[in-house]
């Protein structure tokens, strides 16, 4: 598929719904060898990538991803930003309290965390912790640097998807089950979770985006200051 640069940026959304074609490895391969130019810290390349096939492991990681959903559904249903470090925790346990709810209602009407494991293409991304260069880990608040060596890795294996034909979305609620992962897929506890990427054949085309605009968000000199306009 021959996209130009802009437009792949500006259209390149989160995709949950597929057709029953399949990806092939050739295809993974391909996704991923592009991918692996993304750049990080030092051009130590920490991503290790699960791509996992086992019917029953599908399973499983379906079941550790529910979990972690319905929480989220939960916590949205009551307006809080899911687990952000400024959440009320007094509040959040509140919302939790209601997340049986969401999961009767899923059971009822599957949608794409109920139907996970038959998604065309499941990779756990993960990081080699050994090798990013985390210059916030000693601050005394939320670490996130770590994450600059990684998470444009996983861009890329968007876009590089999307350039053979395929949508797909990064999600990080199995995240949530670190630990069972851990036991399912063999990992080192040197190397963490970081996201699941699910990709294949859209269902849909895919449509220009909307996001605030610059000025919302940019501004000169100070935070909150003069905005950046945009002619």
């Amino acid at each position: 598929m021959d996209l130009d640069l802009l437009t792949t940026l500006r259209s390149t959304g989160a995709v949950r719904t597929f057709t029953d074609e399949p990806v092939t490895d050739d295809v993974l391969a391909r996704v991923l060898d592009t991918a692996r130019f993304a750049p990080n810290g030092g051009n130590r390349q920490g991503w290790r990538v699960i791509v996992v096939k086992d019917k029953e492991a599908r399973r499983s990681l379906r079941d550790l991803y529910l979990s972690g959903w319905y929480d989220y559904m939960a916590l949205a249903a009551a307006g809080l930003t899911p687990w952000s470090p400024l959440t009320d925790r007094g509040e959040e346990a509140d919302a939790l309290a209601n997340a049986g709810q969401f999961a009767a209602a899923g059971a009822a009407a599957p949608g794409f965390a109920q139907q996970l494991d038959t998604a065309p293409a499941l990779l756990l991304i993960l990081a080699d912790l050994g090798v990013l260069a985390t210059v916030d880990r000693d601050l005394p608040r939320y670490t996130m640097v770590g994450g600059a060596s990684i998470y444009p890795f996983v861009w890329s294996l968007l876009l590089a998807a999307r350039a053979e034909g395929l949508g797909g979305v990064m999600t990080s609620v199995a995240v949530r089950r670190e630990a069972e992962l851990r036991a399912l897929f063999d990992i080192p506890e040197s190397v963490v979770a970081a996201a699941l990427v699910v990709l294949g054949h859209p269902v849909t085309a895919a449509r220009r985006l909307k996001r605030a605009p610059v000025s919302s968000f940019a501004w000169i000199d100070r935070y909150a200051g003069t905005p950046l306009e945009t002619e």
